[in-house]
């Protein structure tokens, strides 16, 4: 079902089209991953972060943190005073960036997205069954296109 109007090209409707789409596929992705994370006591938020960290090969600061998962600064930097209470993450001194402290997964907070991380696999392996490996990748590929062309300079500073 398209939703260009008279003013849009067709590249420009179906664009229309994806942005829908992705916003109700976002919405739905929440609402699993929400479930898959209350398992364990986690909200989608804090799964996000645990996940940021445990992805990235080195220490992280918010807004770093903020731009890799889409989320504000304010958001993120509560969710890492959540996740310290609980022993997840702690702050370590920032040698580059005096007033930005590094975020690192304890032991604890590693294990922790380790237990939510293989359910999501799992569940997105039964997710993707019958779904075509070309067409994923495509997906994939054309939504890190249009995030690169939304925000430019930030997708530079994460690569």
């Amino acid at each position: 079902m398209s939703h260009a109007t008279a003013g849009h090209t067709p590249e420009g409707g179906a664009l229309t089209e994806v942005i829908l789409q992705a916003f109700r596929a976002h919405g739905m992705l929440l609402a699993a991953g929400g479930e898959l994370a209350a398992q364990d006591d986690l909200t989608p938020a804090r799964w996000q972060v645990l996940g940021a960290l445990a992805l990235s090969p080195v220490p992280l600061t918010v807004p770093q943190i903020a731009r890799r998962m889409g989320l504000t600064r304010q958001s993120v930097h509560a969710t890492v005073n959540r996740l310290e209470t609980e022993g997840l993450i702690r702050f370590a001194r920032n040698d580059d960036h005096r007033r930005s402290m590094l975020i690192c997964l304890t032991e604890r907070g590693r294990a922790r997205y380790a237990v939510v991380d293989a359910r999501q696999v799992t569940w997105s392996n039964e997710l993707a069954d019958g779904m075509s490996l070309a067409d994923l990748q495509t997906t994939a590929r054309t939504l890190r296109g249009l995030c690169q062309r939304l925000t430019p300079q930030e997708q530079e500073q994460l690569e």
